[in-house]
């Protein structure tokens, strides 16, 4: 049963979540236009920014005939790939929970 000090428990919640957003990096946002992010986005941003970096790495392995090194980049990036979907299905996951705690009319 949803009581009045429940209510207000869930909103007290929900302004503490907000209050801890954190701030945009400069050098690793790439717009900025968005003057706040969460530190899911900072994460992803960061796996994008090294799954980019090593499959340059893997090609310039490649190109000096490393292929073991230029593999292993290569095996990184995948990893990298699957950490940054299982990011964004926990994040997803997480917003719809927040989502159905508390209305935002409250």
């Amino acid at each position: 049963m949803i009581t009045r000090s429940n209510l207000a428990e869930q909103l007290r919640e929900y302004q503490i979540r907000s209050k801890h957003q954190w701030a945009t990096i400069a050098f690793l946002s790439s717009t900025s236009n968005s003057g706040k992010a969460s530190r899911g986005d900072t994460t992803i941003l960061l796996l994008k920014r090294c799954m980019f970096s090593s499959l340059v790495f893997s090609g310039v392995a490649f190109y000096f005939q490393y292929t073991r090194l230029a593999l292993s980049l290569i095996c990184m990036t995948f990893i990298i790939l699957t950490c940054m979907r299982v990011t964004k299905k926990m994040r997803q996951n997480r917003k719809y929970k927040q989502r159905m705690l508390l209305p935002l009319s409250m």
